[in-house]
Protein backbone atom coordinates (compact mmCIF):
# COMPACT_ATOMS: atom_id res chain seq x y z
CA UNK A 1 0.00 0.00 0.00
CA UNK A 2 0.76 3.50 -0.85
CA UNK A 3 1.50 5.93 2.12
CA UNK A 4 -0.83 8.94 1.98
CA UNK A 5 1.54 11.93 0.09
CA UNK A 6 1.53 13.91 3.40
CA UNK A 7 3.20 10.97 5.74
CA UNK A 8 5.88 11.02 2.74
CA UNK A 9 6.73 14.27 2.76
CA UNK A 10 10.32 14.60 4.51
CA UNK A 11 10.75 15.92 8.00
CA UNK A 12 12.92 19.08 8.26
CA UNK A 13 15.86 17.92 10.42
CA UNK A 14 16.22 19.29 13.88
CA UNK A 15 18.52 22.45 14.32
CA UNK A 16 22.28 21.22 14.44
CA UNK A 17 24.14 22.46 17.35
CA UNK A 18 26.40 24.15 15.18
CA UNK A 19 23.23 26.37 14.20
CA UNK A 20 22.06 26.89 17.34
CA UNK A 21 25.58 27.91 18.19
CA UNK A 22 26.05 30.48 15.45
CA UNK A 23 24.96 34.09 16.20
CA UNK A 24 21.53 35.20 13.95
CA UNK A 25 19.83 39.03 13.55
CA UNK A 26 16.64 39.62 14.05
CA UNK A 27 14.36 42.67 14.17
CA UNK A 28 10.85 43.16 15.48
CA UNK A 29 8.84 46.11 15.06
CA UNK A 30 7.80 47.76 18.20
CA UNK A 31 4.90 50.75 18.51
CA UNK A 32 5.85 51.03 14.97
CA UNK A 33 9.60 51.36 15.56
CA UNK A 34 12.01 48.23 14.07
CA UNK A 35 14.04 46.94 16.98
CA UNK A 36 17.10 44.80 16.22
CA UNK A 37 18.58 42.21 18.13
CA UNK A 38 21.08 39.40 18.51
CA UNK A 39 20.84 35.96 19.27
CA UNK A 40 22.06 32.51 19.53
CA UNK A 41 21.75 29.21 21.75
CA UNK A 42 18.54 26.50 22.46
CA UNK A 43 15.45 29.10 22.92
CA UNK A 44 14.59 26.06 25.03
CA UNK A 45 17.58 27.01 27.35
CA UNK A 46 17.88 29.45 30.04
CA UNK A 47 17.72 33.04 28.63
CA UNK A 48 20.84 35.57 29.15
CA UNK A 49 19.78 39.21 28.14
CA UNK A 50 22.44 41.32 27.41
CA UNK A 51 22.10 44.87 27.54
CA UNK A 52 24.62 47.57 26.57
CA UNK A 53 26.06 50.56 27.79
CA UNK A 54 26.94 53.75 26.11
CA UNK A 55 27.73 54.54 23.66
CA UNK A 56 27.63 51.64 22.30
CA UNK A 57 25.54 48.33 21.43
CA UNK A 58 25.05 44.71 20.67
CA UNK A 59 28.30 44.63 19.29
CA UNK A 60 29.72 45.09 21.98
CA UNK A 61 28.65 41.69 23.19
CA UNK A 62 30.14 40.05 19.87
CA UNK A 63 32.74 38.04 21.68
CA UNK A 64 30.39 37.26 24.48
CA UNK A 65 27.39 35.98 22.53
CA UNK A 66 29.43 32.82 21.30
CA UNK A 67 30.70 31.70 24.63
CA UNK A 68 27.79 31.73 26.49
CA UNK A 69 25.47 30.05 23.77
CA UNK A 70 26.52 26.48 24.43
CA UNK A 71 24.49 26.73 27.90
CA UNK A 72 21.91 29.52 27.61
CA UNK A 73 19.59 31.19 25.11
CA UNK A 74 21.52 34.70 24.47
CA UNK A 75 19.71 37.96 23.33
CA UNK A 76 21.64 41.26 22.84
CA UNK A 77 19.01 43.96 21.75
CA UNK A 78 19.79 47.39 20.50
CA UNK A 79 17.76 49.83 22.11
CA UNK A 80 15.95 52.72 20.11
CA UNK A 81 18.37 55.12 18.60
CA UNK A 82 21.63 53.24 18.95
CA UNK A 83 22.70 49.90 17.01
CA UNK A 84 20.65 48.80 14.23
CA UNK A 85 17.44 49.63 15.53
CA UNK A 86 15.22 52.66 14.50
CA UNK A 87 16.90 56.11 15.70
CA UNK A 88 13.51 58.18 15.37
CA UNK A 89 14.18 61.80 16.25
CA UNK A 90 12.98 63.45 19.45
CA UNK A 91 9.80 64.94 18.26
CA UNK A 92 8.81 61.41 17.35
CA UNK A 93 9.81 59.29 20.34
CA UNK A 94 10.78 60.43 23.95
CA UNK A 95 14.34 58.96 24.95
CA UNK A 96 13.99 57.86 28.41
CA UNK A 97 15.42 54.83 30.21
CA UNK A 98 11.56 53.08 31.06
CA UNK A 99 10.96 53.75 27.52
CA UNK A 100 13.72 51.66 26.53
CA UNK A 101 13.07 49.52 29.33
CA UNK A 102 9.63 49.07 28.43
CA UNK A 103 10.42 48.06 24.80
CA UNK A 104 13.02 45.50 25.83
CA UNK A 105 10.45 43.95 27.95
CA UNK A 106 7.88 44.04 24.72
CA UNK A 107 10.52 42.68 22.97
CA UNK A 108 11.21 39.56 25.34
CA UNK A 109 7.65 39.10 25.48
CA UNK A 110 7.25 38.58 21.30
CA UNK A 111 10.44 36.31 21.63
CA UNK A 112 8.40 34.08 23.95
CA UNK A 113 11.38 34.66 27.12
CA UNK A 114 9.19 34.53 30.08
CA UNK A 115 12.30 34.17 32.76
CA UNK A 116 16.13 35.55 32.07
CA UNK A 117 19.61 36.16 33.48
CA UNK A 118 20.23 40.32 32.87
CA UNK A 119 23.60 41.20 31.65
CA UNK A 120 23.95 44.76 32.59
CA UNK A 121 26.71 47.28 31.66
CA UNK A 122 26.62 50.95 32.20
CA UNK A 123 23.33 51.59 30.30
CA UNK A 124 22.08 48.79 30.61
CA UNK A 125 21.84 49.09 34.84
CA UNK A 126 18.77 51.37 34.65
CA UNK A 127 17.18 49.45 31.54
CA UNK A 128 17.80 46.09 33.38
CA UNK A 129 16.70 47.30 36.98
CA UNK A 130 13.41 48.54 35.53
CA UNK A 131 12.96 45.17 34.13
CA UNK A 132 13.41 43.46 37.12
CA UNK A 133 11.95 45.35 39.77
CA UNK A 134 9.11 45.37 37.48
CA UNK A 135 8.94 41.73 37.25
CA UNK A 136 11.22 40.11 40.26
CA UNK A 137 9.71 36.78 39.54
CA UNK A 138 11.31 36.84 35.91
CA UNK A 139 15.14 37.34 36.85
CA UNK A 140 16.97 34.11 37.23
CA UNK A 141 20.36 35.89 38.01
CA UNK A 142 22.09 39.48 37.96
CA UNK A 143 25.33 40.28 36.29
CA UNK A 144 26.44 44.05 36.73
CA UNK A 145 29.73 44.75 34.61
CA UNK A 146 30.51 48.71 35.14
CA UNK A 147 26.47 48.90 35.61
CA UNK A 148 25.89 51.64 38.85
CA UNK A 149 23.12 51.31 41.34
CA UNK A 150 24.57 53.21 43.43
CA UNK A 151 26.42 56.78 44.51
CA UNK A 152 29.41 55.44 45.81
CA UNK A 153 30.28 54.51 41.94
CA UNK A 154 30.38 57.51 39.83
CA UNK A 155 33.43 58.84 39.17
CA UNK A 156 34.85 62.31 38.94
CA UNK A 157 34.31 62.32 35.17
CA UNK A 158 30.83 61.09 35.04
CA UNK A 159 29.96 64.02 37.72
CA UNK A 160 31.59 66.68 35.58
CA UNK A 161 29.57 65.46 32.70
CA UNK A 162 26.05 65.09 34.93
CA UNK A 163 26.04 67.54 37.44
CA UNK A 164 26.48 71.02 35.08
CA UNK A 165 23.84 69.55 33.51
CA UNK A 166 21.10 68.34 35.44
CA UNK A 167 21.81 71.81 37.83
CA UNK A 168 22.39 74.60 35.31
CA UNK A 169 21.45 72.80 31.99
CA UNK A 170 24.87 73.18 31.01
CA UNK A 171 25.65 70.72 28.14
CA UNK A 172 28.97 71.74 26.93
CA UNK A 173 30.47 68.71 29.43
CA UNK A 174 27.56 66.37 27.79
CA UNK A 175 28.45 67.53 24.35
CA UNK A 176 31.58 66.67 24.78
CA UNK A 177 31.20 62.88 25.48
CA UNK A 178 29.83 62.83 22.17
CA UNK A 179 32.76 63.50 20.26
CA UNK A 180 35.17 60.35 18.40
CA UNK A 181 37.96 61.76 21.02
CA UNK A 182 36.06 60.57 24.21
CA UNK A 183 34.50 57.90 22.73
CA UNK A 184 38.01 56.63 22.36
CA UNK A 185 38.60 57.67 25.74
CA UNK A 186 35.64 55.51 27.42
CA UNK A 187 37.50 52.37 25.98
CA UNK A 188 41.37 52.84 26.23
CA UNK A 189 40.59 54.70 29.59
CA UNK A 190 42.04 52.19 32.39
CA UNK A 191 42.65 49.18 29.88
CA UNK A 192 46.25 47.02 30.73
CA UNK A 193 46.75 47.57 27.52
CA UNK A 194 45.40 50.49 25.16
CA UNK A 195 47.51 50.05 22.30
CA UNK A 196 46.49 46.05 21.79
CA UNK A 197 42.46 46.97 21.56
CA UNK A 198 40.40 46.60 18.57
CA UNK A 199 39.90 50.12 17.39
CA UNK A 200 36.66 48.62 15.51
CA UNK A 201 34.74 48.94 18.82
CA UNK A 202 34.83 52.39 19.11
CA UNK A 203 34.48 53.16 15.09
CA UNK A 204 31.61 51.44 15.14
CA UNK A 205 30.03 53.41 18.35
CA UNK A 206 30.84 56.81 17.20
CA UNK A 207 29.27 56.03 13.87
CA UNK A 208 26.29 55.85 15.49
CA UNK A 209 26.81 59.00 17.49
CA UNK A 210 27.82 60.70 14.06
CA UNK A 211 24.17 60.19 12.88
CA UNK A 212 21.45 63.10 11.78
CA UNK A 213 19.60 63.98 15.57
CA UNK A 214 22.02 61.34 17.16
CA UNK A 215 22.82 64.74 19.87
CA UNK A 216 19.38 65.60 20.37
CA UNK A 217 18.86 61.83 21.52
CA UNK A 218 21.43 61.56 23.55
CA UNK A 219 21.18 64.65 25.32
CA UNK A 220 17.89 63.62 26.33
CA UNK A 221 18.81 60.48 27.83
CA UNK A 222 21.56 62.27 29.62
CA UNK A 223 19.16 64.55 31.27
CA UNK A 224 17.00 61.59 31.78
CA UNK A 225 19.54 59.90 33.77
CA UNK A 226 18.90 61.83 37.15
CA UNK A 227 15.88 59.60 37.32
CA UNK A 228 18.53 56.55 37.41
CA UNK A 229 20.10 57.85 40.31
CA UNK A 230 17.06 59.00 42.39
CA UNK A 231 15.93 55.52 41.53
CA UNK A 232 18.99 53.84 42.98
CA UNK A 233 17.59 53.19 46.86
CA UNK A 234 14.22 51.69 44.95
CA UNK A 235 16.99 49.72 43.33
CA UNK A 236 18.57 48.76 46.55
CA UNK A 237 15.47 47.90 48.24
CA UNK A 238 15.16 45.06 45.72
CA UNK A 239 18.59 43.49 46.09
CA UNK A 240 17.81 43.54 49.72
CA UNK A 241 14.28 41.83 49.76
CA UNK A 242 14.97 39.79 47.00
CA UNK A 243 18.60 38.09 47.14
CA UNK A 244 18.88 37.72 43.63
CA UNK A 245 22.23 35.41 42.64
CA UNK A 246 24.36 38.37 41.91
CA UNK A 247 27.59 38.25 39.69
CA UNK A 248 29.64 41.40 40.00
CA UNK A 249 32.14 41.35 37.23
CA UNK A 250 33.97 45.11 37.70
CA UNK A 251 36.80 46.57 35.36
CA UNK A 252 38.55 47.75 38.16
CA UNK A 253 40.25 50.81 36.46
CA UNK A 254 37.12 52.44 35.38
CA UNK A 255 37.35 56.57 35.50
CA UNK A 256 33.79 56.35 34.98
CA UNK A 257 31.94 54.03 37.13
CA UNK A 258 34.55 53.10 39.75
CA UNK A 259 35.59 50.16 41.89
CA UNK A 260 33.63 51.68 45.00
CA UNK A 261 30.19 51.02 43.02
CA UNK A 262 31.06 47.34 43.23
CA UNK A 263 31.91 46.76 46.86
CA UNK A 264 28.59 48.87 47.73
CA UNK A 265 26.76 45.59 46.64
CA UNK A 266 28.34 43.94 49.59
CA UNK A 267 25.90 46.25 51.80
CA UNK A 268 22.80 44.83 50.64
CA UNK A 269 23.42 41.60 49.09
CA UNK A 270 24.39 38.88 51.55
CA UNK A 271 25.94 36.59 48.97
CA UNK A 272 27.49 38.63 46.20
CA UNK A 273 30.28 37.38 43.77
CA UNK A 274 32.29 39.82 43.53
CA UNK A 275 35.29 39.84 40.70
CA UNK A 276 37.84 42.39 39.42
CA UNK A 277 39.28 42.99 36.15
CA UNK A 278 42.57 44.52 35.24
CA UNK A 279 40.57 46.71 32.69
CA UNK A 280 38.39 49.75 32.14
CA UNK A 281 34.83 50.71 31.23
CA UNK A 282 34.69 48.08 28.34
CA UNK A 283 36.43 45.52 30.28
CA UNK A 284 34.54 42.93 27.42
CA UNK A 285 37.00 43.98 25.23
CA UNK A 286 39.92 42.59 27.12
CA UNK A 287 38.97 40.24 29.50
CA UNK A 288 35.58 38.37 27.79
CA UNK A 289 37.08 35.23 28.08
CA UNK A 290 37.40 35.45 32.16
CA UNK A 291 33.81 37.39 32.05
CA UNK A 292 32.29 34.29 30.21
CA UNK A 293 33.83 32.03 32.64
CA UNK A 294 32.76 33.47 35.90
CA UNK A 295 29.34 33.55 34.10
CA UNK A 296 29.25 29.82 33.33
CA UNK A 297 30.92 28.95 36.60
CA UNK A 298 28.04 31.15 38.79
CA UNK A 299 24.89 30.31 37.37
Amino acid sequence: MTAPAELSMPVPPLPAPADLLRVRYGRTTIDGLSVFHRSAGDPAAPAFVLLHGFPSSSHMFRELIPRLAGRFHVIAPDYIGFGHSDAPPVERFEYRFDRLAGIVATLLERLGVGRYHLYMQDYGGPVGMRLATAAPGRVLGLVFQNANAYLDGIGAPAREVFLPLWERGDEAGARQMLTAEMTRWQYTAGARNPDGLNPDAWLHDQAGLDRPGSSERQLALFRDYRHNVESYPAWQQYLRTQQPKTLVAWGRHDPIFIAAGAEAFRRDLEQPHIHYLESGHFALEEDVEAIAALIRSTF
